[in-house]
């Protein structure tokens, strides 16, 4: 299999994104990000909207959202068969660049606060978890906020 590609979203990538936030984030919560909101995501010129692809596989996608001061990671999911392959580490990588480019400093986002999984992720991409949010997903599950100052490079990045 070809090593992926990140390349912006287009409209046609709406469904496949919208069913991946089902399926891989959204599990459990009800379904917001529906194939209409990824497209309005995809149009809207302060929010980058991207995918990775394999050949004609689509590997993972991320959604950031642009604001003046900061940025907000709003989705992010690999398909399970990419796991372990640094495909995640690359669509953050690809948007904080475009953050800083942009001459963005912080970006946030939100991680359920019983994925261990992300949390560790994003820890060793240089964010720190910042305060819980009890009931942030619909009321039924908490989050923790993290922030990572995107000026200064993950700790792997500086060694």
């Amino acid at each position: 299999m070809p090593p992926p590609v990140i390349r912006l979203a287009s409209i046609d990538d709406a469904p496949r994104i919208a069913s991946w936030s089902r399926d891989l984030i959204e599990s459990g919560l009800g379904w917001r990000w529906t194939g209409h909101r990824v497209a309005r995501a995809i149009a809207d010129l302060a929010t980058c909207t991207i995918v990775a692809e394999a050949g004609d596989a689509r590997a993972g996608f991320a959604i950031m959202e642009f604001h003046d001061e900061h940025a907000h990671l709003s989705l992010l999911a690999i398909d399970p068969a990419w796991h372990g392959r640094g495909l995640g580490r690359a669509l953050v990588t690809w948007l904080e660049d475009s953050a800083r480019t942009a001459g963005i400093g912080t970006v946030y986002l939100e991680a359920r606060a019983s994925n261990t999984a992300a949390r560790r992720f994003y820890a060793a991409l240089g964010y720190h978890e910042l305060f819980l949010m009890p009931g942030y997903y619909r009321g039924r599950e908490a989050a923790i906020r993290l922030g990572h100052d995107v000026r200064r490079l993950a700790p792997e990045a500086t060694g």
